[in-house]
């Protein structure tokens, strides 16, 4: 399926390269073959503590290669959310170059036990703050961000206050505004309910529509069927805690003027996905020199249903940047 005009270019302006258009035209619609939502056994998986409290990281790969930091969106963890995408075919020349560490957020990860009731889940902020400690448990001093929705949001703070540490960062949905009345209303209510109730079908409904937009089981039913039943063994109460420390996010305070991020980003959204004016106006906010926008048609959740595309933009991205051959 050939790229839009816009994705051209904005694949353009990463890179200069004669052979670029050549190279884009062999992209094609493509679907990871492995669906499986639960964690594969690539990973080693490590606790590092924190301040508040252990978190999990899976890291895949030579730990004395360059990091690549990658954090989940709601309901999801590292393996939901990240794991078909670095199994795709296309990954493989990236994997051998870097070492991945996937964190997940408190009490997120597969078959995590239910948090106290006193738990006081962490701010955006502070889930933010909480990667300094990732670094200094495995000795990395900078790295590559990549982050999906309110991980996307979590990279994007720690990068305007660490500059220095982040090499670069790949942002997927991400919302650099507090949360408006009609979100916050809908989402309290959803919180509620998975308290108190677990996944209820509107609990549900809005994780469908918050990763993949409307008419999912349209364009594809059973990727829509396989996300939906993992939704359904998610820990609601712990997810709950997410969702409503994402519900309550600060506005990150940048503008192109002055306190922007300083990094080269990747700014990605799809054209089917409800995200797509969040980043829009999270675009208007950077640094248009070390910013490219990039919207990804016929797809709703661009790892999963255009893989193809996004593994070469990723590609090309890191090349444009000097860190990938």
């Amino acid at each position: 399926m050939p790229m839009t005009i816009h994705e051209n270019i904005a694949l353009l302006n990463m890179m200069s390269s004669d052979n670029l258009e050549d190279d884009l035209k062999s992209v094609q619609l493509h679907f990871p073959s492995d669906r499986r939502l639960q964690s594969d056994g690539a990973c080693v998986e490590e606790r590092v503590r924190t301040s508040r409290g252990d978190i999990l990281v899976a890291v895949r790969g030579d730990r004395s290669k360059r990091a690549i930091i990658t954090y989940h969106d709601l309901g999801l963890n590292y393996a939901a959310n990240f794991q078909a995408f670095f199994n795709f075919s296309d990954m493989r020349a990236i994997l051998d170059q870097f070492c991945i560490y996937h964190i997940n957020a408190p009490g997120q990860e597969e078959g995590a036990p239910t948090l106290p009731e006193d738990f006081s889940y962490p701010s955006m902020d502070a889930l933010a703050s909480q990667i300094d400690f990732v670094l200094g448990h495995f000795g990395i001093r900078s790295f590559i961000g990549f982050g999906v929705g309110a991980g996307a949001n979590i990279l994007a703070r720690y990068a305007i206050e660490n500059p220095q540490k982040v090499d670069a960062l790949v942002l997927v949905n991400c919302t650099s505004t507090q949360a408006g009345w009609t979100e916050w209303l809908y989402q309290k209510y959803n919180t509620r309910q998975l308290r108190s109730s677990g996944m209820t079908q509107g609990a549900l409904d809005y994780l469908m529509w918050h990763h993949f937009g409307r008419s999912t089981e349209d364009r594809n039913h059973d990727l829509a069927h396989v996300y939906k039943e993992c939704f359904t063994h998610v820990n609601s109460a712990n997810l709950s805690m997410f969702i409503d420390s994402y519900l309550r996010r600060s506005d990150l305070g940048i503008s192109r003027d002055s306190n922007t991020i300083k990094v080269p980003l990747l700014n990605v959204t799809a054209a089917l996905s409800p995200h797509v004016d969040d980043t829009v106006t999270f675009n208007g906010r950077l640094e248009p020199a070390k910013t490219s926008w990039l919207s990804i048609s016929d797809c709703g959740m661009v790892l999963e249903e255009q893989p193809g595309k996004i593994a070469e933009a990723f590609r090309l991205f890191l090349q444009g940047e000097g860190y990938c051959r």
